[in-house]
């Protein structure tokens, strides 16, 4: 008999059995039949049964390589007699197609979020290990109805029937003792208690921290007390008991077996819980992006309670958002980034307020949003895809922000602005400040290049964005998949978003391959299909607003993307086609169209102002004069359409950039063979714009008739102030043409003065302009600059989301604007005709401007710089700067009355430490014109120098020669104001290459003009402190110069430095309000730290004396801290240590650098001064012989309180002893230790330590045995400081009663045992 197969025998044995098998022709024991197909039928009924042939494995037919993993076809259910199956119908869709609920979309999220599973502890058990589970084990006894299930799932159905029983508290207790035990009962159930409390409460700290924005704390409706049983109450075993909504059926589908624990999820939500405390929990948000109260009570049927965690809550959480966005179902994923993109916007309108803790997006930012919405954009779905642009526009775009720069884009030089990038710089970066930003932009360093985007995105998130390759797929988006209008015009505000970021940005967007190109081609067409009102279902091949203001905003970077738009992109065709017919003419929406004008002839100023583009002015000349020619009539239309007035400013302020080319000539060759080649055929003559001012001014008349109507000057908008600002360009780009008589524009300035300004100077209504100043001015208004809430450092918005309150400096009843243009003509004009400087000039009497540049210079806080600020100062600034140049203008001709002259310098004063980067060039002027000029300083002829000598007689101890007095110094100054000028000139102007761009600009040079973006606003031109920059400045080239600075250099600086000093130390206090007097102090040091002989020069130590005497005025002293942190200082004990060193090294006792040393010292300072000198400068003591009639502060400032410091007593009176300290060597330091020693020694404070004790005890015995009678004398017997003194104290005769028997009782045992060591 052939043996079987056994356990542990190899293939080889296998086959070996089979040949045997095979051999012995044994009758095999089974059976092999094949079937037919089921669908074949009888086809193959003649075939003959396959009973003889025998299945024989032949190892030579096997392939050498495994079957490919191909799926199987899928099976399909036979269909049930009596019921056919359709052939084309999926069994799946018949059942997806009976879910008709609008959350279907939310009941299957495919991937589980097990970061909320709470986590229990295994059951205790007697055993190491639980028992081993084997598949042999007895299942008799089982229900029968576990039909198919697999052995697991019967012996954990066996072990949930088993557990479904729990025996009570009292069937346990008679197994353990007797049952009238109460104390093991209640044992058993307070032990019961406390491991329910337990596993709850480390289930909660087990809980994973995630991303969630918190609210407040909530305890349940129900009391706790209605889940504890009663007293008395019988214990019932715990059994599950579910209130399903419905009857369950077991003829229903798979419900044959009901496992309850899957059925849980069909109950009831939990009761709702209310709001108790103020602690913070978790925030939840609508399906509209909406922050729900913790306590809102919302029905099911609306989606919001499809999540496990706090499922009785309404809403989603941003962590559960978060996941969401990483579902199987593309639904989910695009409903996550619509709600979480509804979110951010409301967050950026301030909606959430005060309810949230911190920010949302910065919340959203830590977390990773930004790269998730990047790889949403790589998703397959197209709304998925369209829903992350969404979310990405609201993360990046401000709509307030591009609002507030359209709408002010007509202003005096509104076109201009700064960056919107993050104002700290990497270290590289801050090494390069005298490079050119342009410059800057075109290198990229190595190391940025090298960073990984999370690590941009940490620091700006546009860099990190342009890291990620995401101009590339936002132009595959565009050009491949065809989106629809909405997603089209998201891509769009990313795209301006990007360019307004910095040069650098937009650079990349404009060298993207195909990206312009696409947009161009795609949205700005120069012929389309007509479009009617409504919305437009398709964006392609339709002229497309946003994609003109693209290319704007792209132009605004520089002068060379510029250049190269206009010459690589066709747009002169498109600028003809779009500005050429009139917008109702467009064959599109009545909106659309006028915004796509309005863009056209924005993007045609923009390259007017870099001097390009003008050769279009010829072609569209006749177009351009019938546009003005109809201004007049949409002027008188009630009531103005805002579209309209923003067309019309926008046609002005082109028409203004035109005729400032035709006023200038090209001042040097171009090297760029683009743009030279645009500005060979960019020159504008002036015959060609001599012909607009009538029109213009018509325009002037008409919008100045509505100035005593408010409402209707308002609705006009910015076109007044664009029609001042023409003219001034005008009669500017007039005076400058060499081949026209100067007697034509004299004399039509005289007209243009007569006919409409001096009229209107009279005029009530614009005193109510100027009265209306104070309370638009962010200057006036700190507050109005407050940062946004939702304002991440790493994206930078100006904050606008909300939009601007009418009395703002952007609102709609802001006088800015318009004043700041009639500023600006009067200035063109008071400088071309000098005869109309007087007239013009009565503007600056107005009331209302006085009482506004009182308030901007007195003390107050200043608003705090964030980019809505920076943009509003700048415009402030510019009012200021333009009133203050007409001030000056008219004070060259007539003198000021002396307060407004006063007022006039200390503005300018205050303008120039204020200005911001990009303002260079009139930081340039304010010094050469108003900060320096004698007609502001009305004090020299009205007794000031006279004051100051008068008060110099009335303080302490002055007994100054009248030559040497702070009046002659004034005096002295008030003639070398040139030369303080030039100095400051050379050591306070900014960077070469900033002052020559800010100068193009605000002298309209439009060939050297290099980009319409300004510096990052990290902080002001000048420093607070900047009167003392010279000095500063000469201090640190000393100090990098070992052989020391030309004697001339440093003396004619140092003096030049203090004399302005002590100008506005005695006239205009109020400039260095912002410096504390310890930044005073220590650049006064700098004048002795420069070299060994500077302050030995007789002019520079009457300067130092003066000032110091300033700084030790009763009203100035008390403000002098030393301890607070000072502005370009790190530690001021460590400059007090050089100043010691220097002083030893160089001093030969000067009395005025010892002053100075002295001057720390004051006991109210720390005691870290006076230790360093008497512990390690004790050599500096001989040398500090300043007399005690020259001390400038009061005696009593040392020695008052007295000396607690046992260190320096100790140190005061070893230099004593030891002859270090003597009066005629120090007598200032000499009467100071005395008074604390003699305190010291006879103080009987009980609650002083026993060291303090011991030291005072020793120190006088020590005293009583000096051998040096007057230094006993004084020690014992001092009294009171007195600087009349020769000692500088008084002295008791005899001492006091007490203070005798004290030293007596101290000193008795000193013959007997000797004087103990210290």
């Amino acid at each position: 008999m052939l043996s079987r197969p056994k356990p542990g025998e190899s293939e080889v044995d296998l086959l070996r059995f089979q040949s045997q098998f095979l051999a012995a022709g044994a009758a095999p024991a089974v059976q092999l039949v094949k079937k037919g197909n089921r669908g074949s039928g009888d086809a193959n009924s003649d075939r003959p049964p396959l009973q003889d042939h025998r299945d024989v494995v032949m190892l030579n037919n096997l392939p050498d390589l495994p079957p490919a993993l191909v799926p199987s076809p899928p099976k399909r259910a036979r269909a049930s007699p009596g019921h056919p199956l359709p052939e084309d119908e999926d069994p799946e869709e018949r059942l997806r197609r009976h879910d008709q609920h609008i959350t279907a979309v939310l009941t299957k999220i495919i991937e589980r979020d097990t970061s909320s599973v709470t986590v229990k502890l295994p059951v205790p058990s007697a055993v190491a290990f639980p028992p081993v589970f084997h598949r042999s084990r007895d299942t008799q006894g089982k229900s029968a109805i576990s039909g198919k299930r697999s052995i697991f799932a019967q012996e954990i159905a066996a072990r949930r029937i088993s557990e479904a029983r729990v025996p009570s508290v009292g069937e346990v207790v008679p197994n353990l003792g007797p049952p009238e035990d109460p104390s093991l009962v209640a044992f058993l159930r307070s032990h019961s208690h406390t491991q329910e409390q337990t596993g709850k409460k480390a289930s909660e700290e087990q809980r994973p921290g995630g991303l969630s924005a918190n609210v407040t704390k909530e305890e349940p409706l129900m009391s706790s007390s209605a889940s504890e049983p009663k007293k008395g109450d019988k214990l019932e075993p715990e059994a599950p008991a579910l209130a399903l909504p419905v009857t369950l059926q077991k003829e229903w589908l798979h419900m044959d077996t009901v496992e309850l624990e899957k059925l849980h999820w069909t109950q009831d939500l939990p009761p709702l819980r209310r709001q108790q405390t103020q602690e913070r929990m978790q925030a939840r948000f609508s399906l509209q992006g909406e922050l729900l109260a913790p306590d809102v009570d919302l029905p099911t049927h609306l989606g919001l309670h499809h999540h496990g965690e706090e499922a009785e809550r309404a809403g989603y959480s941003l962590q559960e958002l978060f996941h969401l966005t990483r579902s199987q179902v593309s639904q989910q994923r695009a409903l996550a980034l619509h709600v979480l993109a509804q979110v951010i916007s409301r967050a950026q309108a301030g909606e959430f307020g005060d309810r949230l803790a911190g920010s949302v997006l910065s919340l959203l930012l830590d977390a990773g949003f930004l790269f998730l919405l990047r790889f949403s954009l790589d998703d397959r779905v197209d709304g998925v895809i369209a829903a992350a642009i969404r979310a990405l526009r609201a993360l990046l775009v401000a709509p307030g922000d591009e609002e507030l720069l359209d709408r002010t884009f007509s202003w005096y030089h509104g076109a201009l602005m700064f960056p919107l990038m993050p104002s700290q710089e990497d270290k590289e970066d801050e090494d390069e400040d005298e490079e050119h930003p342009a410059e800057k932009a075109k290198r990229k360093s190595p190391e940025e290049e090298r960073r990984p985007p999370p690590d941009l995105a940490r620091h700006d998130v546009i860099k990190g964005l342009l890291a990620t390759s995401l101009l590339p797929r936002l132009r595959y988006v565009l050009e491949v998949t065809y989106p629809g209008p909405a997603v089209v015009l998201d891509i769009l505000a990313v795209l301006i978003r990007l360019a307004r970021h910095s040069l650098e940005s937009a650079t990349r967007v404009l060298e993207c391959p195909r990206l312009i190109e696409t947009i161009v081609r795609e949205f700005l067409p120069t012929s389309w299909s007509p479009v009617g009102a409504g919305p437009t279902p398709n964006l392609y091949k339709v002229p497309c607003a946003t994609a003109m203001k693209l290319l704007r905003v792209l132009a605004s970077a520089g002068r060379n993307i510029a250049a190269r738009l206009l010459s690589s992109f066709d747009l002169r065709s498109r600028l003809c086609r779009f500005i050429a017919e009139a917008p109702q003419e467009l064959t599109l929406p009545p909106e659309e169209a006028e915004t796509l004008s309005i863009e056209a002839l924005r993007l045609w100023a923009v390259a007017a102002s870099y001097g390009q583009g003008s050769d279009l002015y010829r072609e569209l000349y006749p177009v351009v004069m019938r546009a003005l020619q109809v201004v007049p009539q949409e002027l008188s239309t009630h009531p103005p359409q805002p579209l309209s007035m923003q067309r019309i400013a926008s046609l002005l302020t082109l028409l203004t950039q035109l005729t400032l080319a035709a006023g200038s000539t090209p001042t040097e060759t171009i090297s760029d063979s683009v743009e030279a080649s645009l500005s060979v055929t960019s020159l504008v003559t002036w015959t060609q714009v001599s012909g607009l001012q009538p029109l213009v001014e018509l325009c002037l008349r008409q919008t100045l008739k509505l100035l005593s109507r408010p409402e209707m000057w308002r609705a006009v908008g910015p076109v007044p102030a664009a029609c001042l600002l023409f003219l001034g360009a005008f009669y500017q780009a007039w005076s400058q043409q060499p081949s026209l008589c100067p007697e034509d524009w004299l004399q039509d300035m005289e007209r243009l003065s007569e006919e409409l300004l001096l009229p209107l100077l009279s005029q009530p209504t614009l005193g109510s302009l100027w009265d209306s100043l104070r309370h638009c001015s962010p200057l006036c208004n700190p507050l109005s600059c407050a940062p946004a809430s939702e304002a991440p450092p790493s994206l930078v918005s100006l904050g606008c989301s909300g939009g601007c309150p009418a009395l703002s400096l952007a609102g709609s009843a802001s006088p800015f604007p318009f004043l700041t243009a009639l500023l600006s003509l009067l200035n063109t004009l008071a400088r071309i005709h000098k005869g109309l400087c007087g007239q013009l000039a009565a503007i600056l009497a107005a009331p209302g401007l006085q009482k506004y540049f009182l308030q901007c210079v007195a003390p107050g806080a200043a608003p705090p710089l964030t980019p809505f600020s920076a943009w509003a100062l700048r415009h402030e600034y510019h009012l200021q700067y333009l009133a203050l140049a007409l001030a000056q203008k008219a004070a060259t001709l007539q003198p000021l009355p002396a307060t407004h002259a006063a007022l006039y310098h200390g503005m300018a004063l205050a303008l120039l430490s204020r200005l911001l980067p990009g303002s260079e060039y009139l930081a340039h002027e304010l010094l050469l014109s108003c900060v320096f000029r004698l007609e502001f300083l009305p004090e020299r002829t009205t007794g000031g120098p006279e004051a100051a000598d008068f008060s110099d007689q009335l303080s302490l101890g002055s007994s100054r020669a009248p030559q040497c007095g702070q009046g002659a110094l004034l005096a002295q100054a008030c003639q070398d104001l040139p030369s303080i000028r030039s100095c400051y000139l050379t050591h306070c102007l900014p960077a070469q290459a900033s002052l020559l761009a800010s100068q193009a600009l605000y002298r309209a040079e439009l060939q050297r003009v290099p980009t319409l973006l300004l510096p990052v606003p990290t902080e002001p031109l000048l420093p607070t402190d900047w009167p003392f920059l010279p000095l500063i400045r000469l201090y640190h080239r000393a100090s990098d110069t070992p052989s020391g600075l030309p004697p001339t250099d440093t003396v004619g600086t140092a003096m030049r430095v203090l004399q302005w000093v002590l100008v506005l130390e005695s006239w205009r206090p109020q400039a260095l309000w912002a410096v504390p007097p310890a930044a005073h102090l220590a650049r006064l040091m700098c004048v002795f730290l420069v070299d060994s002989e500077l302050f030995r020069e007789s002019p520079v130590q009457r300067l130092v004396a003066a000032l110091l005497a300033q700084l030790c005025q009763p009203q100035v002293l008390p403000n002098l801290s030393l301890d607070c942190p000072l502005p370009g200082l790190t530690s001021f004990p460590d400059l007090y240590a050089n100043f010691l060193d220097h002083f030893e090294a160089v001093s030969f006792g000067d009395h005025l650098f010892g002053a100075l040393v002295l001057l720390p010292l004051q006991r109210r300072f720390s005691v870290t001064f006076r230790l360093t000198l008497f512990g390690e400068h004790v050599g500096a003591l001989r040398a500090l012989s300043l007399p005690l009639t020259q001390l400038p502060v009061s005696l009593e400032c040392y020695t008052v309180p007295p000396e607690d410091n046992l260190a320096l007593l100790q140190l005061y009176f070893r230099t004593l002893v030891t002859g270090a300290l003597r009066p005629h060597w120090c007598p200032v330091l000499y009467a100071v230790a005395v008074a604390h020693i003699n305190s010291f020694i006879f103080s009987q404070d009980p609650q002083s330590s026993d060291e303090v004790k011991a030291a005072r005890r020793s120190m006088l015995q020590k005293t009583w045995l000096l051998a040096d009678e007057g230094l006993r004398q004084h020690l014992l017997h001092y009294k009171l400081p007195n600087s009349m003194l020769p000692e500088g104290f008084e002295l008791y005769p005899q001492l006091p009663p007490l203070r005798q028997h004290y030293l007596q009782r101290l000193t008795s045992t000193v013959l007997q045992n000797g004087v103990s060591e210290t």
